[in-house]
């Protein structure tokens, strides 16, 4: 599953397009189906993460070692990540007219994972990528519509700009393999 990417397309990832008025509000009305149903939502993406990317695991003890789907949805820890998880998400989309403060959510959330928990950075990447997935399956309705899809395509890149611009910041250098670096799984 796991694929190197092109100059073009690490570069791409290193800077987010600016979204339009139109696409905030199409963020924002979306968002909020989904967000009513936030922990459920938010444990779908986090299982299916952890059983296409096993190896983002290793960054929690407290369910590293569970491999059975149905395990990881009972888990109360991961849960309690995914509400924190969508909360965060649920920040950003709550003050996207607000360019410092979602500026200043994601950097909150890039250093903690730098410097406290060690995160590589590409997990971002992976992550909101399989959130689309999961919206796109669950919320075939909202997000089939082009518009829909361009918007949250921004959305993705915005994160994951503002993620990693606070690991640089922080002089992240962990992981020489990261996207930070060069290369891309």
């Amino acid at each position: 599953m796991e694929k190197v990417q092109g100059e073009m397309e690490i570069e791409r990832w290193e800077r987010s397009e600016e979204m339009s008025d139109a696409e905030r509000k199409v963020i924002q009305e979306t968002w909020n189906r989904v967000y009513a149903n936030c922990e459920d939502v938010g444990v779908s993406i986090l299982i299916r993460f952890f059983v296409n990317f096993p190896s983002a695991k290793q960054y929690f003890s407290q369910f590293k070692h569970m491999e059975d789907p149905l395990e990881m949805e009972r888990s109360l820890q991961l849960r309690k990540h995914a509400r924190r998880v969508m909360g965060a998400i649920n920040s950003v989309v709550e003050n996207i007219y607000d360019s410092e403060k979602v500026s200043s959510v994601l950097a909150l959330v890039g250093k903690a994972h730098a410097v406290k928990h060690k995160v590589d950075p590409v997990y971002f990447k992976i992550l909101t990528g399989v959130m689309l997935e999961v919206l796109k399956e669950e919320y075939a309705n909202e997000f089939t519509a082009p518009e829909v899809q361009r918007a949250w395509t921004k959305m993705r890149s915005l994160i994951y700009t503002h993620v990693t611009a606070a690991y640089k910041e922080v002089g992240w250098k962990h992981f020489p393999n990261s996207v930070i670096h060069g290369s891309v799984i």
